[in-house]
């Protein structure tokens, strides 16, 4: 949790848990040449009492000879759930003080608290893995393996004083539900070592999440323009377990987390990717999962407004031109006959192109001809033929001459602009395309 000469910030809000790390940690800070800081947030929802905890705090902080930082905010003015945004401007406070380590007071019954609430509202595996001891944040929590009720004792041992807030009565509030009605009646009834079964469940939940998070095969996922895209050819072949969690995993790169993503959100998910053929979208909180032949994206919702839907891009030569919304480079360039390069199946007679070279996206109704004789195709066809996925169609990358096709990206030159044995001009494509 800490490396020697560490900054920390202690988040102390002067209950017992928080009391009782601060002394802890002033007590072992010695041994690492810990640099420690109090850090405190009022929420300004218990009007005096509220304002009692940080002046309690703050004195606590100068009889220990440690700097102090106070963060206020009114929770109880703004929107949502007073619980979930009071545990956000937690956050927002510590995120901007925060040193090398933010250390905060949480303990096994707090563990077994959230493993218990998580379970009742239908958590997996990474739900039931509870509060972490160490997260990617910063946060550590050193009490997490101590009973509150061993955090009393010790303080009482030592005669050391804290905060009881009113507020963690009150039973409008669903952990504290669990506190003092469910858990009780729980240890009576059925299990009277239920909080050490709750956080042994913790353990091994997050052990296994540790476990996939190296294990997971995520050369499956393929990130492109903020997107995640998944051959769901290539994902079926995999267990259902490792195809829900490599969606979590892709739902979370595209979000940045998992808050809010339920398991009918990732069922949802999955029933697209079991589909054997055909098309299909769903919405989930904050991202558009989108099925397309043998595709699989998952991205932003709103993602396909980001981008211009038609472009039109004037040619010189050589160029090299990369196209909205695919990604695609198009490299352009002349070469004579007599160059090394000799498949002429992808090359252009440059001596018919006369007019305005252009590169633009495919647009409904388009077709040429591509083997002479056989008649023109359209290109939507030729889409449906190669399974290209809807979302790349919009953007697909065409080559015209006085908007006439000479090239396709895929699909090749047209036949009557395609370099032949007599040719002694070559405008040669080439194309580098962006992974899926």
């Amino acid at each position: 949790m800490f490396h020697p000469g560490c900054r920390v910030g202690v988040a102390v809000s002067g209950g017992a848990d928080s009391v009782c790390l601060l002394h802890v940690l002033c007590e072992l800070a010695p041994r690492w040449d810990l640099q420690l800081e109090v850090l405190h947030f009022n929420h300004q929802l218990r009007g005096a009492a509220s304002d009692g905890d940080a002046r309690f705090v703050k004195d606590l902080a100068a009889s220990l000879g440690l700097p102090f930082q106070l963060g206020t905010l009114p929770v109880g003015e703004m929107p949502g759930n007073l619980e979930q945004v009071a545990r956000n401007a937690r956050r927002e406070f510590f995120r901007e003080k925060l040193k090398v380590r933010i250390a905060t007071g949480h303990t096994k019954s707090d563990q077994a608290e959230t493993v218990l609430f998580r379970l009742l509202r239908g958590a997996g595996n990474a739900g039931l893995a509870g509060v972490l001891p160490v997260t990617n944040e910063g946060l550590v929590r050193p009490l997490l393996d101590v009973e509150r009720t061993e955090v009393e004792a010790w303080l009482r041992a030592r005669g050391i004083s804290w905060r009881e807030d009113a507020s963690n009565a009150d039973e409008r509030y669903s952990r504290n539900r669990i506190r003092h009605e469910l858990l009780p009646k729980l240890r009576a009834e059925w299990n009277p070592s239920i909080d050490a079964m709750l956080s042994q469940m913790s353990v091994l939940a997050r052990e296994d999440e540790a476990y996939w998070r190296t294990a997971l095969p995520v050369d499956l996922l393929a990130e492109r323009e903020g997107a995640v895209f998944l051959d769901v050819t290539e994902v079926r072949k995999q267990p259902v377990a490792v195809i829900r969690r490599l969606l979590r995993r892709a739902i979370e790169l595209v979000r940045g987390d998992l808050h809010q993503i339920e398991f009918q959100h990732v069922d949802g998910a999955l029933g697209l990717v079991e589909e054997q053929e055909g098309h299909g979208r769903i919405q989930i909180p904050g991202v558009d999962v989108f099925r397309s032949m043998d595709w699989l994206r998952i991205a932003p919702q709103g993602y396909d407004n980001q981008a211009e839907r038609n472009f039109r891009i004037p040619l010189a030569v050589p160029a090299t031109v990369v196209t909205p919304g695919l990604g695609v480079s198009i490299c352009i360039e002349r070469m004579a006959s007599e160059s090394r390069y000799t498949d002429r199946e992808d090359a252009l007679d440059w001596d018919l192109l006369h007019g305005q070279l252009d590169l633009r996206n495919w647009r409904p109704g388009d077709q040429y001809e591509r083997t002479a004789g056989k008649g023109a195709e359209k290109l939507k066809m030729l889409f449906q033929e190669a399974r290209i996925p809807l979302w790349d169609r919009r953007y697909w990358p065409i080559v015209t001459v006085d908007d006439e096709i000479v090239w396709a990206w895929q699909f090749g030159p047209a036949a009557a602009y395609r370099a032949g044995p007599d040719s002694s001009n070559l405008l040669r494509i080439v194309t580098l395309p962006a992974s899926r």
